[in-house]
């Protein structure tokens, strides 16, 4: 599957963290966004933050990747 370029709306990271919370998973649009704000750089703090608690949850397995959209 491939995703062409993203541009990240203002909340965009923080929408994705409630969402995830909420949902326990994340798909591969998930990780699309997530892979592209890390490497575009110029993430605030706060969505520094909200990244790494996302992917210490997916290694304690409160969060999970899925294949499904």
């Amino acid at each position: 599957m491939v995703f062409g370029p993203v541009n990240l709306l203002p909340n965009a990271i923080a929408d994705l963290f409630v969402e995830s919370i909420a949902s326990h998973q994340l798909t591969p649009l998930d990780r699309h966004v997530l892979r592209t704000a890390i490497l575009d750089g110029g993430l605030d703090e706060d969505e520094i933050s909200a990244i790494d608690r996302l992917l210490y949850s997916v290694r304690r397995g409160r969060i999970r990747w899925t294949n499904q959209d």
